[in-house]
């Protein structure tokens, strides 16, 4: 193969956190054991997912939290936390104080858009301001300003023996600079850009013209120049990719076939673009370290990046994980 443009330069994978309803607690432990394990093999990175009212993780900074006692140098981040479930100034203080712990490795990613199934989880999650919640980007500005330092109180002070801090406490400095933004669009890919986060792309993109001629791959490139064109960091500005990327060098021949199959089953959603906002799925790869590299090389999105969070499969077990 001729050398890439941007060679990889950060390696991380992805989990969704999967458990059994019946002992939740064995698959939290398990998402432990894997975030150690990854630090072991010198992964640079490791990224939770955020499931909320399903057998995923639904607090990833609290597993997170753990996790920065078990591991010294890894990355630990969110891909991606949606903020329409999230009160900005509630979670500004979690990720800072997790970020501390952490020893400044936290890297929260985070999406903005209304709660999934908004109507039928409205009544317990804003029951009484659902009509008046700001789901858009206004709600990741509050985030970012309160992150950043900027004031989240006109008073400060000392109140009897109580004293108060206008901006939110603790403040971790440096987390500002490792907010990472899930965009899926030329729009918010653009918006992340002029606001100087840096940018989470995945296996899924909405294409500028739903029901035109697409590549999957092309659309992404383009979305990630769109980024870097309006960050000030320009070309140097951070880019993650996060596909569905399953090597079969080590597995049994029954995890092969398991593995392929899973691709397989998953295959048709890929072919033609999904749902009212025609949303188009990358295909997932499987292979030996060799094919892989040879299909992300001819990927025009990861001809993009230089780092790279791969995604476990949603239903695997444990082994199959490690």
């Amino acid at each position: 193969m001729p050398p890439s443009p941007r060679p990889l330069r950060k390696l991380g994978f992805l989990t969704i956190g999967l458990f059994d309803e019946a002992d939740p607690r064995r698959g939290h432990e398990s998402t432990l054991e894997l975030i150690t394990l990854g630090e072991r093999l010198g992964f640079d990175s490791a990224w939770l997912r955020h499931r909320h009212l399903q057998h995923g993780i639904s607090s990833p900074v609290a597993v997170l939290a753990a996790a920065t006692q078990r591991t010294d140098r890894i990355q630990l981040g969110t891909a991606v936390t949606p903020l329409g479930w999230e009160n900005p100034l509630r979670l500004a203080e979690d990720l800072a104080t997790v970020d501390l712990l952490s020893g400044g490795r936290l890297n929260p990613g985070f999406s903005v858009g209304p709660p999934t199934h908004y109507p039928n989880v409205r009544g317990a999650l804003y029951p009484d301001t659902g009509d008046h919640e700001d789901f858009g980007h206004g709600r990741a500005e509050r985030l970012i300003a309160l992150i950043r330092g900027e004031d989240a109180s006109d008073f400060a002070g000392t109140e009897g023996i109580e004293v108060y801090s206008r901006r939110v406490q603790p403040h971790s400095p440096g987390l500002a600079d490792r907010l990472w933004y899930g965009a899926g669009s030329l729009r918010s890919a653009r918006w992340a850009g002029e606001h100087g986060l840096n940018l989470l792309t995945s296996s899924v993109v909405k294409p500028e013209q739903p029901g035109a001629s697409y590549d999957f791959a092309e659309i992404q490139a383009e979305q990630i120049r769109a980024f870097r064109a309006l960050h000030p960091d320009g070309e140097h500005a951070r880019v993650s990719q996060g596909l569905v990327v399953i090597p079969t060098d080590g597995a049994t021949p029954e995890q092969r076939a398991k593995y392929e199959a899973y691709a397989r089953s998953r295959t048709p959603r890929t072919l033609a673009p999904q749902g009212p906002a025609g949303l188009l799925f990358a295909p997932d790869l499987v292979g030996t370290s060799e094919e892989l590299a040879e299909r992300l090389h001819a990927h025009a999105g990861y001809r993009e990046v230089d780092e790279v969070a791969f995604a476990l499969p949603f239903t695997f077990e444990h082994d199959d994980y490690v």
